[in-house]
């Protein structure tokens, strides 16, 4: 079904006119103080029957409205936004960086059976029913949020490789610098700076945090002056990773 004939059938479920919407949408953009957001009697004509792409602005207006799902009316448009972390993490980038925030909305992509997380198997994922990596790392918990370490990012390399999705709590901003068995225990937290991020050991020294890499990186410490010049933005508390020659 083509996207006009989608808000036409939407707008007369409702039993508003043209009229009815351009006026609505007028209380809208004096609401908001934006014009932008008003839509015509004409202009909603060419959305219905002339084959006219809403803007932002106006596909706002249309989805408060109607009410409508505006993740639903964008799939109308072949804007697949539920898919935007799938192909974010198709594009990767040289610098380390946090992904958009999960939303805690309900997601029809959510795993169909719950994951046994203590047995190692294989996921039989059919195409397109779910985003393993979300769904894996977050366990449908929205609190979380996602960083991308960057392809030219080493600092925790070969423990968190360049091209890693780290999955960080926002609520762990604590330095723990003591009290692990093991290196692989040791707290790993994402750090933001005034000019990017850095995925790092840390340790702190009153109003310094000390950044450190791994052992075995290329990359040196730094230390920085806490919070100036380097806040806290979550630990890291799960990983994915693809290994060499994958």
């Amino acid at each position: 079904m083509v996207p006009g004939t989608c808000l036409r059938r939407a707008r007369e479920r409702l039993g508003l006119t043209y009229r009815d919407v351009e006026r609505s949408s007028y209380e809208l953009a004096k609401r908001r103080g934006r014009s932008d957001f008003i839509i015509r009697v004409s202009r909603l004509a060419d959305f219905e029957n002339g084959g006219v792409t809403p803007s932002l602005y106006k596909l706002y207006s249309l989805c408060a409205i109607y009410h409508l799902d505006v993740f639903e009316v964008c799939e109308w448009y072949s804007i697949p936004l539920r898919q935007r972390l799938r192909d974010s993490l198709e594009q990767p980038t040289p610098r380390t960086h946090l992904l958009a925030v999960l939303d805690d909305r309900p997601d029809p992509s959510a795993p169909k059976r719950p994951l046994d997380s203590e047995r190692t198997s294989f996921l039989a994922l059919q195409k397109g029913e779910w985003d393993p990596v979300a769904a894996a790392l977050t366990g449908g918990k929205s609190r979380y949020r996602l960083g991308f370490i960057g392809t030219e990012d080493h600092w925790m390399e070969p423990l968190l490789r360049p091209g890693s999705l780290v999955l960080l709590d926002p609520a762990r901003r604590r330095i723990d610098d003591s009290g692990w068995p093991n290196e692989f225990e040791r707290p790993i937290y994402f750090i933001e700076l005034r000019q990017g991020y850095r995925c790092c050991w840390c340790q702190r020294d009153k109003d310094r945090l000390i950044l450190l890499p791994h052992p075995l990186s290329p990359c040196l410490p730094e230390t920085l002056r806490f919070p100036d010049e380097a806040e806290v933005a979550g630990q890291v508390v799960g990983m994915a990773m693809r290994l060499f020659g994958s």
